[in-house]
């Protein structure tokens, strides 16, 4: 892996958190609420409503402390350890681990069904919730770390996408989201010119024999659709949101049109922000943003670490 793609790997883990932290502020508020794009910045407006008005200024939610505890466990457990990931998620829940300033907010109700079930001594590939109710974006938001450290191939990247995602969501189409997601991540890395598109295709011929990821992807995902969304916490209207917040040329733009949609804001601009870093590499993030955030202190080292792993 040269200068170049390391630079690039890195823009996806910043760019996650960036957007996370850019829209942590808005969160909850519907698209009429929100600022002009031009005024949408990772410290609200005076006089805005932030939403987690306890959040440190800067600071990334639940997603990226999770994404940052599923790097943590890959990098030192040097594969997929679905148990080990499971009780970083109860660290950060309990004790704040990778959360900045040790602040837990904004979890998500699936997520707390999991981790109590993980406390309960459920196996982790059981604790996840897996009705067709409980399709929340939560394993989604976190799992760009998983492409972003892999080396082995399509099938395998897809494989670990979905185990990580039963930790807390373990119905199918959450899980194909995240495979779907890892693949774009990985195509657009790789500088495919549609990358969505390859993604889209690889995932078809893996599943072809799988009728449940299948008719998941086909019939609830449609990856063929047109790109449109409203920011929402369900999982496929997220990775949809995402897709469109993408149609942007920069970094800055795609993360202040994820914000844009309103409703589950930092994690919109959490998933379209790692992509658009993966695109735009580290130096696409504007300086401003990257000097606000927060908790660089954790960050850093995983991230020093996840550059020198590459080949």
């Amino acid at each position: 892996m040269n200068t170049s793609d390391r630079e690039r790997l890195l823009g996806g883990l910043y760019g996650l958190l960036v957007g996370d932290a850019v829209g942590v502020p808005y969160e909850f508020h519907r698209p009429a609420t929100l600022p002009a794009w031009d005024a949408i910045e990772i410290a609200p407006p005076v006089g805005f409503r932030r939403a987690h008005k306890v959040a440190p200024a800067g600071a990334w939610s639940d997603d990226g402390a999770q994404a940052l505890c599923l790097l943590a466990s890959l990098l030192e457990q040097r594969r997929l350890d679905v148990d080990d990931l499971g009780q970083r998620f109860v660290a950060w829940r309990d004790t704040g681990y990778l959360a900045v300033d040790g602040l837990v907010f904004d979890v998500g109700i699936q997520t707390t069904q999991a981790l109590a079930a993980l406390r309960a001594g459920v196996p982790a590939l059981s604790a996840g919730p897996s009705g067709e109710q409980q399709n929340g974006n939560g394993s989604l938001m976190r799992v760009l770390p998983l492409a972003l450290w892999h080396q082995g191939d399509d099938r395998e990247l897809v494989r670990d996408a979905a185990l990580q995602s039963r930790v807390t969501h373990g119905h199918p189409r959450s899980q194909v989201c995240c495979a779907l997601y890892c693949l774009w991540a990985r195509a657009t890395l790789s500088g495919a010119s549609d990358a969505w598109g390859a993604a889209t295709e690889t995932l078809r011929s893996l599943c072809h024999d799988n009728a449940a990821w299948s008719r998941e992807l086909e019939e609830h995902v449609r990856p063929d659709d047109a790109p449109q969304g409203a920011g929402s916490g369900y999982v496929v209207d997220c990775l949809h949101s995402a897709r469109l917040a993408l149609l942007e040329p920069t970094y800055e733009r795609v993360v202040k049109r994820a914000v844009s949609l309103g409703n589950d804001t930092d994690t919109t601009a959490a998933v379209a922000g790692g992509i658009a870093g993966l695109r735009d590499g580290l130096g696409g993030i504007p300086s401003r943003w990257l000097d606000a955030l927060n908790g660089r202190d954790l960050v850093d080292p995983l991230a020093a670490l996840l550059r020198a792993s590459g080949n």
